[in-house]
């Protein structure tokens, strides 16, 4: 039986904006559509990434999207959030060795009662067995439905809570030596912010645990760690900065907080926020007792918290944002001509090579497009199959497509390819045509992609 968030039935969509972006920026302008209205050609951005297949169409989707929450994504756009996932957790997890990964559970076996702003979860045929009972009075409806609500499980809105449970059983690891880390990526719930109605964001976790004389230490490290991990696979690395956050945001056990952010045309957002938060959610969440939570370094101590949250949707759009490039040039016939690049890093880039044919036997041509694709698989290079398209479509048509999904390299089987093996092989970055022999294409682009990954 399906279980799923009471806003299902209580509410209809509506998106608010985000809780998180409102201490950066105060107003959500660039949604509107009209170009008088959208000097940062937003709309012509998001239209991009749904033509191009990284989100899928619909007003409401893009809206999400826009907003830095998980939205349905096109086949491009989820390959693209997987590799930066991927990359996420290399650069955490491969940078220590002590940080583990770990995997919780969306929902807590804690009631929605518990806490303050916990998303509750129940199954709808309850709720509506409830609403549709025809003997009870407004104030016993209410009251039926506030008792199922609190008897509910709550969905996580943070990775936080699950890493603190699983610090004790974690210490054997470690010997009960200190620093180490907990690091955990999936889906969390953002609470409605007023309109009743929580959205999903995908959410990347580091729970670093240190002795207290070293948490600010180890903030400002990870700060710095993190700001390079952006930067690295950026086009334009200036527009990732840090920055702190101000003592009036400051909540609870948090000391200290610094956003790593992305400035966008229409204003600055976080991707990742890091908080130095003390022991009391520590000490609170396994009931005060200090004994079991006792590590070594140097000194007999309860370890303090440095936690790093990274909004990974909103992180995938800083990254296609930050590679996009409109450029001109003149053809021979002085005609301006404009070419929509996105550039992503090599890395990144869901689509590495295209593969196409060009005049000749057509059926040959096929097959050998076909075997350079499984090629290309088991070397897990993703391959776009542009020799299944049945449109008739020129070379300078293809390749602007290309350009605008951000492939890398596209390649050209023809006729020649059966004569002497040799393959014409479009760089997306230079423009620039190189021939090259068939049998060399596989070790020539994994050269290139593992080149770059090392830079």
């Amino acid at each position: 039986m399906l279980s799923y968030c009471v806003r299902s039935v209580l509410c209809t969509l509506k998106l608010p904006p985000c809780r998180e972006t409102r201490a950066l920026q105060p107003s959500r302008r660039h949604r509107s559509t009209s170009s008088s209205d959208d000097p940062h050609g937003v709309s012509g951005f998001m239209q991009l990434c749904v033509d191009r297949h990284y989100v899928s169409p619909g007003r409401t989707n893009t809206e999400l999207f826009q907003c830095g929450k998980s939205c349905v994504y096109g086949p491009l756009g989820n390959e693209l959030r997987r590799n930066l996932l991927e990359q996420w957790w290399h650069s955490v997890t491969r940078s220590s060795a002590q940080v583990f990964g770990i995997n919780t559970l969306c929902r807590s076996e804690d009631t929605a009662a518990d806490g303050r702003g916990k998303l509750g979860i129940v199954e709808s045929s309850y709720l509506k067995h409830i609403i549709e009972k025809q003997d009870l009075s407004k104030e016993q409806l209410i009251q039926e439905i506030e008792t199922l609500i609190q008897r509910s499980r709550s969905l996580r809105t943070d990775f936080l809570q699950g890493a603190l449970e699983q610090f004790v059983p974690s210490l054997d690891l470690v010997n009960r030596k200190l620093p180490f880390g907990l690091a955990e990526f999936g889906p969390c719930f953002l609470p409605s912010g007023g309109s009743g109605c929580p959205a999903e964001v995908t959410r990347a976790s580091l729970t670093w645990f240190c002795s207290p004389r070293t948490s600010s230490q180890w903030l400002d490290h990870w700060a710095q760690q993190r700001l390079k991990w952006w930067r690295k696979f950026a086009l334009s690395p200036s527009d990732f900065s840090s920055i702190d956050v101000p003592a009036e945001e400051l909540e609870e056990a948090k000391s200290r907080g610094v956003r790593i952010v992305y400035s966008f045309p229409w204003g600055r957002e976080p991707l990742e926020t890091l908080w130095s938060r003390g022991h009391t959610e520590l000490l609170q969440t396994h009931k005060g007792v200090h004994s079991k939570l006792q590590c070594r370094d140097g000194r007999k101590s309860v370890p303090h918290v440095v936690s790093v949250t990274g909004n990974m949707d909103r992180g995938v759009m800083a990254f296609l944002s930050n590679s996009l490039q409109q450029l001109k040039k003149e053809d021979g016939k002085q005609t301006l001509l404009r070419r929509k690049v996105l550039k992503l890093h090599p890395v990144l880039a869901p689509v590495k090579v295209a593969l196409d044919i060009g005049r000749g036997a057509n059926m040959e041509l096929r097959q050998v497009c076909e075997g350079l694709q499984q090629e290309f698989m088991e070397a897990k290079i993703s391959a776009w199959p542009g020799y299944l398209e049945t449109l008739p479509t020129s070379m300078e048509q293809l390749n602007a497509k290309y350009d605008e999904m951000g492939v890398l390299f596209a390649v050209v089987v023809s006729e020649n390819t059966l004569e002497s093996g040799l393959l014409q092989v479009r760089s997306r970055d230079t423009t620039i045509r190189e021939t090259k022999h068939i049998s060399e294409i596989k070790n020539f682009l994994s050269r290139y992609i593992s080149a770059a990954d090392k830079l």
